[in-house]
């Protein structure tokens, strides 16, 4: 195959950041031109609360307005679920609100034209078994996907604190194979949760074969975003604490990698890095990264 300039390399790449919402879901397309952003992530309703306000017609014209005035394509957008939801829990109660606060996170991307919505796969709290927070979590999400029209639910890796599901790509492989419609399922890796997991994202070696186990497990196929994010403490320290890029444990080498990986064209990547005012200036590094 015939080399691609850096030009068509630097378009291959969607980078943006989690962006705010404040004052309306409308306000994230501008706020995440603004940082120079072609790709961007936002809760769609206040992430520490059950239950929001619905969307009317105004707010829905107005979002999809400001998508085209900033020119962002939905291929790129991806929503992140509220904290709240946890599909592991046992309490039959308390799994039901959460599968409801999770169809209404869908109908409302699904109202907004977006294609996904970004969730942690849960905790089961150490009550039960892994095999039965695996059968739950998919028995939410097939309800979920069974209640809604497209949108595609995209599971988080996680960085192992305490009882979380989703740390090891074994535990979403095992989600993902109790899934009933795989075209509607998918899997967002974090880099700093790689990281913190016991992923050696750091060294050449560890990138390499990180990347093929993630591909002989689950599949690049169904890998539809990146949280790229420096790591603030050592590999395996499952404490889930971003940093700005490079200021980390995972280090340039790292991002170079990266942003180099045609494995990683044409999906959004979005920063969840710890200081907001130099996102402009993180987005601006990362695609200086990209080789001549």
């Amino acid at each position: 195959m015939k080399n691609r300039s850096r030009e068509e390399r630097i378009k291959s790449k969607w980078v943006g950041a989690h962006v705010s919402v404040s004052g309306g879901v409308f306000n994230a397309p501008k706020n995440a031109h603004d940082i120079g952003g072609v790709a961007f992530a936002m809760f769609l309703k206040n992430q520490k609360r059950w239950v929001a306000k619905d969307y009317d017609d105004k707010i829905i014209k107005k979002f999809k307005d400001e998508m085209k005035k900033y020119d962002f394509n939905t291929d790129y957008i991806m929503p992140h679920a509220g904290y709240l939801i946890n599909l592991a829990n046992c309490d039959p109660e308390k799994w039901q609100k959460s599968l409801d606060a999770l169809i209404d996170e869908l109908k409302r991307g699904e109202q907004l034209g977006l294609k996904y919505i970004n969730l942690h796969s849960g905790s089961h709290l150490g009550l039960i078994s892994l095999e039965e927070g695996y059968d739950l979590i998919a028995r939410g999400i097939n309800e979920a996907i069974n209640a809604t029209e497209y949108i595609t639910i995209v599971l988080e890796n996680t960085a192992g604190k305490g009882n979380t599901i989703g740390g090891d790509f074994e535990e979403l492989k095992e989600i993902i194979d109790r899934v009933e419609n795989k075209d509607r399922v998918g899997v967002l890796l974090d880099t700093c949760h790689t990281f913190d997991y016991g992923y050696d994202l750091a060294t050449e070696e560890g990138y390499k074969k990180t990347f093929e186990e993630f591909e002989n497990l689950i599949g690049f196929k169904y890998l539809k975003g990146i949280h790229l994010n420096d790591s603030m403490y050592g590999l395996a320290c499952k404490k889930d604490r971003h940093e700005s890029i490079g200021n980390g444990m995972l280090g340039m080498d790292f991002f170079k990698r990266f942003m180099n990986d045609p494995r990683f064209d044409n999906m959004p990547i979005t920063l969840e890095t710890i200081d907001q005012s130099i996102w402009k200036e993180e987005i601006e590094l990362l695609y200086s990264l990209i080789a001549e």
